[in-house]
């Protein structure tokens, strides 16, 4: 099957790196016609923009920090005004910062919720505005997180942000069903992302032999890789994935409340 994207203008927050870029690059593969990406640095969402362009498919960047209230409009609109429309958003930015139930913080509380929950939701309120004021149909995919199902206790913040955007996803999707505008999540597993391996490394210091040991861990031998992940964005933007809405599907190499297996076990 192949996926196609054509016809489509694309929003992708977090697309410089990680998830977000992986997510751009294919969609230009799709012969996405326009792509937008987001950062917190202006020279890495530049660079992207550049090679999306190399690609052939046209391209812009907002330099954007979504904890900032006014960024999900200025995002909006900057895509509104480079291509004239939005038809697809993939929120792919997040914070993974540990908060838990001994040391979190009001910050750590306004800060997670901010980029994780509250952008989002008035991404999805622009697009979606603009989406209906053309009278056209639309689609929007979440990164979500297999936290949101309970989470590890230093990730209780994380975690809720994520539960908040997973419901979010379901009321979107209720609410705009008539209209064609498709909103579904990605429970993501554990990814060997860019963000994750700083965090790993020298947030947590668990050195740079980290990747190895959680690999060795793993039911099947390693982590979700940033272009797995894409592939299932990629798709459930796509026409190709039908009427399928208001869905959280799970990335991850485990059935989600059965006992893990290890390796070797």
């Amino acid at each position: 099957m192949q996926v196609d994207l054509s016809e489509k203008t694309l929003i992708v927050t977090g697309g410089t790196q990680g998830v977000g870029a992986a997510v751009a690059r294919l969609a230009a593969e799709a012969r996405a016609e326009a792509d937008l990406v987001t950062g917190r640095d202006a020279d890495r969402a530049a660079a992207m923009a550049a090679e999306l362009a190399a690609l052939g498919t046209r391209s812009a960047h907002v330099a954007a920090d979504l904890a900032d209230p006014a960024a999900p409009a200025r995002i909006v609109d900057a895509a509104v005004e480079a291509f004239g429309r939005v038809d697809l958003l993939a929120n792919c930015a997040a914070l993974t910062d540990r908060a838990g139930w001994p040391d979190a913080a009001l910050a750590d509380w306004d800060r997670l919720l901010a980029v994780n929950a509250r952008a989002p939701f008035f991404l999805m309120q622009a697009a979606i505005a603009d989406i209906l004021r053309r009278g056209a149909t639309g689609a929007i995919v979440n990164i979500l997180s297999v936290n949101a199902i309970c989470g590890t206790p230093e990730l209780a913040v994380y975690s809720a942000t994520k539960g908040a955007l997973a419901t979010l996803t379901r009321n979107a999707a209720n609410a705009h069903l008539a209209q064609g505008i498709r909103v579904n999540g990605i429970n993501m597993g554990w990814a060997d992302t860019p963000g994750e391996r700083v965090m790993q490394a020298e947030t947590l210091g668990q050195g740079p032999g980290w990747l190895e040991r959680a690999s060795a861990a793993m039911p099947l031998g390693r982590l979700l890789s940033p272009q797995e992940v894409a592939q299932l964005v990629v798709y459930l933007l796509s026409p190709q994935a039908g009427l399928l809405t208001g869905s959280i599907i799970d990335l991850e190499q485990a059935v989600v409340g059965a006992p893990v297996i290890r390796p070797g076990l």
